[in-house]
């Protein structure tokens, strides 16, 4: 049975048991304690309804990881309000796209996005007075023109202060009375060329939660002391570590940006026991000095959101002695499927078996069980499971509630999942999506460039990196054909996105239909990996 039927509830009950323990503590040295977290989460709950904001309606975050996040996107569940948390990162087109494709009618920023946001906001205000088409008409016709709240930064004209999001006396604000009701929107590759939204309500939000809370043994316990270095606005971050802190009443020490030694020192000086990370911060530490030392307080690290090698897992746990279990999931999962804790035992590049509740089956092209050991695609089935893509629920879960990942693996005799590849193009770049048509689309946009192909080469350190092949248009000088796409794609897209080699070439093969072969151009970029192409 679901522990309650709203994320924020969790809080209430925190606060009533444990009123005067640390809640979350920033990483600069700021602090709340659960009475305080639920008093601020109550403030926000019922400035929202002050401010007119009505069950059903979105709010955008542009925030950091800070713990204004966790207070305005608790107080956007208590108030029924959808919560749509975006990468801070984001370009200001990729910003406008998001504000005008959710219909957000409040926008909350902090000092390190609010320039970002108010050009994305002028964007859309733009768009829908026609005075640009770099926004989808479609995308224009849900847009409201949305009211900016600023936090730690003082706001300009037609901007409010985040005080003012936050009731002066909060008042009881009624139960959810449906669970099947919106929580948030997460973006997301999905089974289409750009970013769409994964409608996630709040029973998939809490079913996650307590089915990670069945887990024996224990990914968190109420007296560990958790990092939060994995960013909030990402499924990971949100559910996977913040709702399950809250689901257990752990401390979450947050961490704006992630530095190696810095964190490090982090881990040791507040006694930090339980580690989720994506798989590049294993790169990133296994070459410090004194590793075991340093993560002396640590009795747990979990990886999560892109897959990682055994070699590097089986190095990094020999040098720092601590065991590392990882799991699989997605954002339409809200998010954890799988974890290594599940396992019977533990098998070099597994990702674990299913937590209780969910189900995992594989089947082939044709939708049958695949044969003997052969890998199929991953379908998966839960309360977790999320309710299809915004705004009409496309391709969500079917009749009987199974979803087809778009990712292929094998599942051994003791019910163990090892991944094998991905159905879809997606790049996986420090566990962030990156849909390699997206980038294709920016890089066509630079004059220069009469056609462009972007995959994911691996990485010993993010994991994947985008590789984008081009052809220059004739006449160009092919010299700044490469100059000219770093810095058109840096004004677009976000850092992850961005192609870490731009590759010239006479041609791309493309179907009759024009679609890029992309199997063809990994082939190209083998052979010239191998010395094969000039």
């Amino acid at each position: 049975m679901p522990t309650t039927r709203d994320v924020s509830t969790l809080v209430a009950e925190a606060a009533l048991d444990r009123p005067d323990a640390l809640a979350v503590v920033e990483s600069g040295g700021r602090s709340v304690t659960w009475a305080q977290l639920e008093e601020e989460v109550a403030r926000v709950a019922t400035g929202l309804g002050a401010a007119g904001i009505v069950a059903g309606q979105r709010v955008l975050l542009a925030i950091g990881n800070r713990i204004e996040f966790i207070t305005t996107y608790l107080g956007v569940l208590r108030a029924q309000v959808v919560a749509v948390p975006v990468n801070p990162r984001s370009t200001p087109g990729e910003l406008a796209r998001m504000i005008a494709d959710s219909g957000s009618r409040v926008v909350v920023a902090d000092r390190e996005t609010v320039a970002t946001v108010r050009d994305a906001v002028r964007l859309v205000q733009a768009a829908r007075a026609g005075d640009t088409d770099e926004i989808d008409a479609v995308l224009v016709e849900r847009s409201h023109d949305p009211r900016v709240y600023v936090v730690g930064a003082e706001p300009e004209d037609g901007e409010q202060a985040y005080a003012a999001l936050r009731a002066v006396a909060p008042r009881p604000v009624p139960p959810l009375p449906d669970p099947e009701k919106l929580a948030c929107l997460l973006y997301t590759s999905g089974t289409s060329g750009r970013p769409r939204a994964a409608m996630l309500t709040h029973r998939a939000l809490i079913a996650n939660i307590d089915q990670a809370a069945e887990v024996e043994p224990p990914m968190i316990r109420g007296d560990d002391v958790v990092l939060g270095v994995l960013p909030l606005f990402h499924v990971y971050g949100l559910n996977g570590v913040l709702g399950n802190v809250l689901r257990h009443r752990a401390k979450l020490v947050l961490v704006e940006r992630f530095d190696p030694r810095a964190t490090l020192d982090l881990i040791d000086d507040e006694a930090i026991s339980v580690v989720p990370v994506a798989p590049p911060v294993f790169a990133y530490w296994i070459e410090e000095d004194h590793l075991r030392e340093r993560l002396g307080p640590v009795r747990l690290m979990l990886s999560g959101s892109a897959p990682v090698s055994p070699e590097l897992i089986e190095r990094f746990t020999a040098t720092a002695g601590i065991p590392v279990h990882q799991g699989y999931g997605l954002t339409e999962a809200s998010p954890i499927v799988t974890s290594t804790l599940c396992s019977r035992e533990l098998h070099a590049g597994s990702v674990g078996a299913a937590l209780p509740g969910i189900e995992v089956a594989l089947r082939d092209e044709v939708g049958h069980a695949p044969e003997g050991d052969d890998a199929g695609e991953i379908w998966i089935r839960g309360a977790n499971v999320f309710s299809g893509y915004w705004p009409d629920g496309d391709d969500g879960p079917d009749e009987d509630g199974w979803w087809g990942t778009g990712d292929v693996g094998f599942l051994d005799e003791s019910g163990d999942l090892f991944l094998v590849d991905r159905i879809k193009d997606l790049v996986i770049v420090s566990g962030f999506n990156v849909y390699p048509a997206e980038v294709e689309d920016v890089i066509r946009e630079v004059p220069s460039v009469a056609e462009a192909a972007v995959i994911g080469v691996e990485d010993p350190v993010t994991g994947e990196a985008v590789v984008a092949y081009v052809v220059p248009e004739p006449g160009s000088r092919s010299e700044t054909v490469e100059d000219d796409v770093r810095a058109h794609c840096a004004t677009r897209l976000a850092r992850f996105k961005q192609p870490s080699r731009v590759e010239l070439v006479d041609e791309i093969p493309i179907t009759v239909t024009g679609k890029v072969q992309r199997g063809r151009v990994r082939g190209m970029e083998r052979r010239r990996s191998l010395g094969l192409l000039e």
